[in-house]
């Protein structure tokens, strides 16, 4: 009986382990299914998805949804258990195979890796693709902002803005950190030609309507930089070395403040900008990326902005020399997501350190994560975290490649014509110098292909010497203008430039153009009674007595890798220009800021929305 009864117990426990163990294999089972849920639901809100995937993460990672890595760290291995919400490819920063597949090829491992491991949400990857996708070679590349600013023409940025975001995700690339906010108060500014003007309602309208061209194309998303006040930074300002004015401090009132720099802000809110990068900048001394007032207040409360808020590169580190103190302050303030290029590990550290402490609540971290996923579902990136292949197609494609020729005619600035020597006539007999006549990297500026920019025919294009080639086969072309005849009714064309430049290395104390170019000007002038000046250039310049002594002169600004059709068409008359100036242009750099201008205390030498036409 004892046996009997131990037997059955024997067995009654194996009954009840193996009800157990597949009880508990079923339950194994649908929590895996249930943390997989929330991938493919799209049926759920918004909030209620973001909600739930925040209930499942540890600290680790929702930290790392608030690292953005630059992709050479990722590349290397070097990020493994960063858990990181996103990537970036710095200027220049490009796979070896800088092709739409290398892209491609390299964003897809990234997301894989993302995926098998927890929390399995993918990553956004972010590109300064300002003017085309600015980082790939032999994309379309179109005029940067100064030069849209002076073709005011908002239908033509939209479309500029579709066609940029198309070429970014031919790469796989989702996020641009573009388009620029800034109202521009001072050309001696390196980031001028990333401003649409010194006009705050040309500046709102079209960078509204980059946003919403962009955005236009499913899944891609643009962020609103840099906020705020970075366009009216004042001279020799700046706390970072060799800067004049980048990351400098805007000294103004909040008024002025609110009434000139933040009309583009509010406007992108409501045209569905999700992200917005926090300037280098100060505003009366205080680092925009401490300012809780500024980051929260303003943008996230009284805008009503629920998208989240990128620090600039490294920004944080400007905040405080103590970098825990830094990081505390920054997050306090509002950045949600942490431009952390090449320091994750001792960012992420601190951050965990501060919410140990208290320093930065379980709240704060909470929010700052909640409004990343936000952004990540909204794009529908957890259901397509890689782009439609077919958009490969749209890289230098027919219409890309005519839409920047016609963004090019349309931004250039007839600032002169004595006796209407343009249009030039079919039978002129044309000579051609200048450091920007042959040169496609001029006519892009910084921005591409590097941070800096580049020098040569380095990426697909055409240059001035090009397309004027195909009309007048006989034209004679010497870069330094050392001619060895000049025909006594010969007209010359001199297209100076300004060497590519980007942020602070830009800041100019005298906006002059190379020596070599103004030698070359002289010497054209002095053997040619018919003188073409083209200016090449990211800002209004300094001409002196170029300008005076030239019969016609030219702004085209950086019109970009079809910059050369551009400038053919309006000086040959195929193009009617309409251009207006979108800034003052000064006569001396003594003159400046933009404010004198505008009181009426200086006289420029071209005032703002001047233009010719024939």
């Amino acid at each position: 009986m004892t046996n009997h009864l131990q037997k059955d117990r024997v067995f009654f426990l194996c009954i009840l382990f193996i009800l157990a163990g597949t009880a508990g294999c079923t339950a194994q089972k649908k929590a895996g299914a249930a943390a997989d849920t929330w991938k493919a639901d799209s049926q759920v809100p918004v909030e209620q998805r973001a909600g739930t995937i925040l209930a499942r993460m540890t600290l680790d990672e929702k930290i790392g949804q608030m690292t953005q890595l630059e992709r050479n760290i990722v590349h290397q291995g070097t990020a493994a258990g960063f858990h990181e919400g996103s990537v970036l490819s710095g200027g220049g920063s490009t796979p070896v195979s800088n092709t739409p597949a290398g892209w491609r090829n390299m964003i897809k491992q990234m997301q894989e890796d993302a995926l098998s491991v927890s929390p399995r949400i993918p990553v956004l990857y972010g590109n300064d693709s300002v003017h085309g996708q600015n980082n790939l070679i032999n994309a379309t590349i179109f005029p940067h902002e100064i030069g849209l600013g002076a073709a005011g023409d908002t239908e033509l940025v939209y479309r500029i803005g579709k066609a940029s975001a198309e070429e970014t995700a031919a790469c796989g690339i989702t996020w641009t950190f573009a388009p620029c906010l800034a109202v521009l108060r001072d050309p001696r500014w390196g980031r001028s030609y990333e401003s649409y003007g010194e006009d705050t309602a040309k500046v709102t309208e079209l960078s509204s309507s980059f946003i919403r061209g962009f955005q236009s194309v499913p899944g891609m998303l643009c962020t609103a930089k840099h906020y705020l006040g970075d366009g009216g930074t004042a001279f020799d300002s700046s706390l970072t070395d060799n800067y004049l004015l980048d990351q400098g401090d805007t000294q103004c009132s909040e008024a002025y403040l609110r009434e000139t720099y933040l009309p583009p802000y509010k406007a992108a809110v409501d045209s569905g900008v999700r992200i917005v990068m926090a300037s280098f900048s100060s505003w009366n001394g205080v680092k925009i990326h401490s300012s809780k007032y500024l980051l929260t207040d303003v943008l996230k409360n009284e805008l009503g902005f629920t998208g989240f808020i990128v620090s600039d590169w490294a920004g944080i580190d400007q905040v405080d020399a103590d970098y825990e103190q830094a990081v505390v302050k920054s997050i306090n303030a509002g950045i949600d997501m942490n431009m952390v290029p090449y320091n994750g590990e001792r960012f992420q550290s601190a951050v965990k350190k501060a919410v140990k402490s208290g320093a930065i609540t379980q709240e704060r971290i909470d929010d700052a994560v909640r409004r990343i996923l936000r952004v990540k579902i909204e794009s529908g990136l957890l259901e397509h975290p890689y782009t439609d292949e077919s958009y490969v197609k749209t890289v230098r494609s027919p219409e890309h490649l005519a839409l920047a020729r016609e963004a090019a005619a349309k931004s250039i600035v007839v600032l002169k014509n004595k006796d209407g020597i343009l249009p030039l006539k079919n039978d002129a007999a044309l000579y051609l110098c200048g450091s920007g006549a042959d040169d496609v990297g001029h006519q892009c500026g910084g921005w591409t292909l590097s941070w800096q920019g580049v020098t040569g025919n380095v990426t697909a294009g055409t240059s001035v010497r090009a397309a004027l080639k195909e009309k007048y086969p006989d034209m004679i072309y010497e870069a330094n203008g050392k001619f060895d005849t000049a025909g006594s009714n010969a007209v010359c064309i001199v297209v100076v430039s300004e060497p590519p430049y980007a942020e602070g290395v830009g800041d100019s104390k005298t906006l002059a153009l190379p020596d070599s170019d103004i030698r070359t000007a002289a010497r054209a002038e002095k053997a040619f009674s018919k003188v073409v000046l083209v200016i090449i250039s990211g800002r209004p310049v300094i001409l002196g007595d170029m300008e005076k002594k030239a019969a016609a002169v030219a702004a085209a600004w950086l019109p970009g890798s079809e910059g050369g059709y551009g400038i053919a068409d309006i000086l040959t008359g195929a193009v009617t220009p309409s251009a207006k100036l979108p800034a003052d242009w000064p006569e001396r750099v003594d003159q400046l800021p933009y404010d004198n201008f505008i009181s009426g205390k200086e006289k420029p030498l071209y005032p703002a929305g001047y233009g010719l036409s024939w």
